[in-house]
């Protein structure tokens, strides 16, 4: 490993392990929700994808959206924003996985000199100024978040749970 990669060296398996619980759902447990206001497991998903493309691709102009189902990170559009358009597991482990190659990447080639460069976004008519360090911090609890939100549907519906921490790959 090189850049900062290894300062989140668990990331890329709590995002495998968010993927393996992606692909066993079939379009209906996609479908599984906590309440008809809260989004669905597939828009949950979506989200966590589409969160990583934005800030990495759209705030920090790293390369990859092209390779993602978000080419356009700064539209403000998501698959969540839809939800008529059901997404299959095959469409979200491809968002998952095509994004996490975008966070790979950053991680491997941002030092640790880099994480405290600054860069700006303009949102509500304000100007927000984030460094690279708190977009990682903020990616990876995202992640955590919304997987704990999954992993909480999932054992709801008796569909087992997404461990992030279990020993072993």
């Amino acid at each position: 490993m090189s850049g900062v990669a290894s300062f989140y060296d668990r990331w890329g398996q709590y995002n495998g392990r968010l993927v393996d619980a992606i692909r066993r759902l079939s379009d209906e447990q996609l479908k599984l929700r906590v309440a008809t206001d809260k989004w669905p497991i597939w828009a949950i998903a979506a989200h966590t994808a589409g969160a990583r493309v934005y800030w990495l691709c759209g705030v920090f102009k790293e390369s990859g959206a092209e390779n993602t189902p978000f080419t356009d990170p700064l539209s403000g559009v998501g698959w969540e924003d839809d939800e008529s358009v059901s997404r299959s597991s095959n469409e979200l482990v491809f968002a998952l996985e095509s994004s996490w190659k975008i966070i790979e990447r950053s991680l491997e080639r941002w030092t640790p000199s880099m994480l405290g460069e600054e860069f700006t976004r303009e949102i509500g008519g304000k100007t927000q100024r984030h460094t690279r360090q708190s977009v990682l911090m903020r990616l990876l609890s995202h992640d955590a978040f919304h997987t704990g939100e999954i992993s909480q549907l999932l054992s709801m519906y008796d569909l087992g749970e997404i461990d992030l921490w279990r020993p072993g790959t």
